[in-house]
């Protein structure tokens, strides 16, 4: 009979799961106390959550929810981040954080359910906030409806004024 602390660890892990957008194996070996408060701070204020956990438990609930794609890479000290909203800021966050040092790396993630390994995180931390890519869109669809304002505008200025000039004419 398993233990009470581990069936509430495994039913956490799995709301966790079930809950999250994005989710990020990593290996924090290398970190000190003051690396990983540092990170751990920089994602609590953008609603992400870092938990660490036994891979036997991970691999329970990663089982149970459909996740089993990241139990090749549950080795060693691992912890899960749980990004809720736009996946490339738990990315960026964890990318910044890794790269200065060479020991902790990101393992692998899942984007929608859909598996990345590890190396392919660059990739999601150099894209732009969803905020951005959807104004770049916006700019992208509104700028040739504004150039074809800007043309009818030209050429309804240029019908006036040949109107107004017609008229002077036949006045004069």
């Amino acid at each position: 009979m398993p233990k009470p602390d581990k069936l509430e660890s495994v039913t956490e892990i799995k709301e966790l799961l079930q809950d999250s957008k994005s989710v990020f194996v990593t290996d924090y070996a290398g970190f000190n106390v003051e690396d990983i408060t540092r990170l751990r701070k920089n994602l609590r204020e953008n609603r992400i959550k870092y938990l660490v956990a036994k891979n036997t438990l991970i691999k329970i609930a990663a089982k149970e929810t459909g996740y089993e794609s990241i139990n090749d890479h549950l080795a060693g000290q691992t912890a899960l981040a749980f990004g809720f909203d736009d996946p490339s800021v738990p990315a960026k966050i964890l990318y910044n954080s890794f790269k200065e040092k060479e020991r902790p790396v990101i393992k692998a993630f899942v984007v929608d359910k859909q598996f990345f390994g590890g190396k392919e995180i660059i990739r999601l931390a150099e894209l732009p906030s969803r905020e951005v890519l959807l104004s770049m869109v916006l700019s992208a669809i509104e700028a040739p409806a504004s150039n074809l304002v800007s043309s009818l505008d030209a050429m309804f200025q240029e019908l006036l004024g040949t109107i107004d000039a017609l008229a002077k004419t036949k006045n004069a």
